[in-house]
């Protein structure tokens, strides 16, 4: 390892390599087609079927791959509704807080804030009436939850200059 890598911690006990620039490459072929077999990755970067398989088996046992799964279309799928919603807690309640919104349907992300609110959520819902109920009957009623502010999301992308996008 050179004198400007670091070393990333994996699996406790392990110690990881960073990524190189052909684990990069690996990483962004998986991200748009996660379902490309081994071969078919070897064959995109130019590497052995043998070294695909190590570099992939690697990546995923240092938690750098955490698993393999379709992206979905909300509206397609009956999801017509999305929102960002953003809370005030409690102070040192997040651990409760993240537990209980993750298991309220409907719910596809949050994440820990600093700044003028505490979480951030994103939801994907049926439509406006079940919007409601989630805010209103799940997530308000959330102990440690003092408030809330929603915003509907009206259209939305990703980015097309991100990492493995």
């Amino acid at each position: 390892m050179s004198a400007d890598e670091t070393e990333v911690t994996a699996a406790p006990g392990r110690t990881a390599r960073p990524p190189d620039d052909v684990d990069r490459r690996l990483l962004d072929a998986l991200v748009r087609d996660g379902r490309a077999s081994i071969r078919t990755l070897a064959e995109r970067l130019h590497i052995s079927r043998t070294n695909a398989y190590a570099r992939v088996e690697r990546l995923v046992r240092d938690g750098v791959i955490t698993g393999f799964h379709a992206r979905v279309a909300p509206e397609p799928a009956g999801l017509g509704t999305s929102a960002y919603i953003a809370l005030r807690i409690e102070q040192n309640t997040w651990r409760e807080v993240s537990a209980a919104l993750a298991r309220v349907r409907y719910v596809e992300h949050a994440a820990l804030l600093g700044g003028d609110h505490d979480v951030l959520v994103l939801v994907r819902a049926p439509d406006n009436a079940a919007l409601r109920d989630l805010v209103l009957g799940r997530v308000q009623g959330i102990p440690g939850v003092l408030s809330t502010t929603t915003w509907l999301v009206f259209d939305e992308f990703d980015g097309v200059d991100t990492p493995w996008t």
